[in-house]
């Protein structure tokens, strides 16, 4: 049986969630309390963002649209923006010595997809190298990607 501590090297707090708490998550994209959560505390809904530095904005942006199929942000009402879909986000700070990515990136990005075989036929076709491909029971797929400059996405396809 898998344990927490093997779950593709997540730090324990986070392969706890996912090892046991993914059957207890509502798929529908409502929480249910945890401990040291109040009851009737208002929320978070998810993320709405995420910024951070890039050597060449406007070109790292076309890279993610492209291969990834996220919208570049919109300079505009008219723009639509990406829009996810609901379901699973880990949000785990990682200890500072971690080993489970670079120790010269301060983030990795984990994007949820529904189709990986596919997903990598695709990556792989624009020629991004692919690496670390892991299945953990009841947990998922996963693979490794780097964008043009370096920083680490995990794409993670959740069991059906």
């Amino acid at each position: 049986m898998l344990v927490a501590e093997d779950a593709f090297n997540y730090p324990t707090h986070v392969a706890h969630y996912m090892v046991f708490g993914l059957d207890a998550w509502d798929r529908r994209g409502k929480h249910s309390p945890t401990i040291g959560t109040s009851i009737g505390m208002e929320r978070v809904d998810g993320i709405g963002g995420f910024f951070f530095r890039a050597k060449d904005p406007a070109a790292l942006a076309r890279w993610y649209e492209a291969h990834l199929g996220i919208n570049i942000a919109p300079t505009d009402v008219e723009t639509p923006p990406w829009v996810s879909k609901e379901g699973v986000t880990v949000f785990a700070p990682f200890a500072q010595d971690t080993d489970y990515f670079a120790s010269d990136r301060s983030f990795m990005l984990n994007f949820r997809v529904k189709n990986l075989d596919a997903m990598l036929a695709q990556l792989s076709d624009a020629g991004i190298a692919i690496s670390h491909e892991q299945t953990i029971d009841g947990i998922g797929r996963f693979v490794r990607i780097h964008d043009p400059e370096g920083n680490p996405i995990e794409l993670w396809q959740p069991p059906a």
